[in-house]
């Protein structure tokens, strides 16, 4: 039972491959092909963008900080020279908390900064790779278009092709009527001459009525031509006897 279902899924699987392969135009499959890279190619610019952003915020944040650094180490200076060393040491803590964030900002920053020459870089290579793919794909929907209208040429010269086959049975069932009714046109012909048949165009008259005017005919033209030889034999006598 397993074997069976295995040969059914390969019978199946055959005839869907075949399918799809008669369905499939390599032209709109290298189109969409392509079209799917350049969204690919959209999506890195779109990460870089956004690498960009990020980094770009934490700059901004860094700018804060040191900003406050500077705030801080004044306040802590002023609180020293008031006396209020007290208020000097909260100024120097949270200094010291804003430096320890400021590194980790930059070490941030920095990786970042990678992140965005490393997407940069495959940006650029991936932007290359889809134009020389550009090009190819054109050459090669030309290549398949040509050799597409070459193929369908051969099929009309050779008549191998599905119309020009049903073309080609079309002729020759026309040729094999006109042969039947050339030979029965023919035959037809034999009959009558025969007298098998009648040539009803001829009238109300029968094979027998044609053949006896055909006789009768002939008596009259063999009289006539003896009535002719007669008077020119006479003819011939009577100059004679004048001279």
């Amino acid at each position: 039972m397993a074997g069976l279902i295995e040969r059914m899924s390969l019978v199946i699987k055959s005839k869907l491959s075949k399918l799809l392969d008669r369905a499939e135009d390599p032209a709109e499959t290298l189109d969409y092909s392509y079209e799917q890279q350049r969204q690919l190619l959209q999506n890195v610019k779109r990460g870089i963008a956004d690498v960009a952003t990020s980094k770009k915020r934490l700059q901004l944040q860094t700018d804060k900080l040191e900003q406050s650094l500077v705030k801080l180490d004044t306040q802590a200076r002023d609180a020293v020279a008031a006396g209020r060393e007290d208020l000097a040491r909260q100024a120097l803590e949270r200094k010291a908390l804003a430096q320890q964030q400021l590194q980790g900002l930059d070490g941030q920053i920095e990786q970042l900064a990678a992140q965005q020459d490393k997407l940069a870089t495959s940006e650029k290579q991936l932007a290359a790779k889809i134009e020389a793919f550009k090009s190819q794909k054109e050459v090669i929907k030309a290549q398949y278009s040509a050799a597409e209208a070459q193929v369908r040429i051969g099929e009309a010269a050779t008549g191998i092709g599905e119309q020009m086959a049903d073309t080609g049975l079309a002729i020759e069932r026309a040729q094999d009527k006109t042969e039947q009714m050339q030979a029965r046109a023919g035959a037809v012909e034999e009959l009558i001459a025969a007298g098998t048949l009648e040539d009803f165009t001829a009238g109300n008259q029968s094979q027998l009525d044609r053949e006896l005017e055909q006789i009768s005919a002939g008596r009259q033209v063999d009289a006539e031509l003896e009535a002719l030889k007669a008077e020119v034999g006479a003819g011939g006598e009577k100059k004679e006897l004048e001279q």
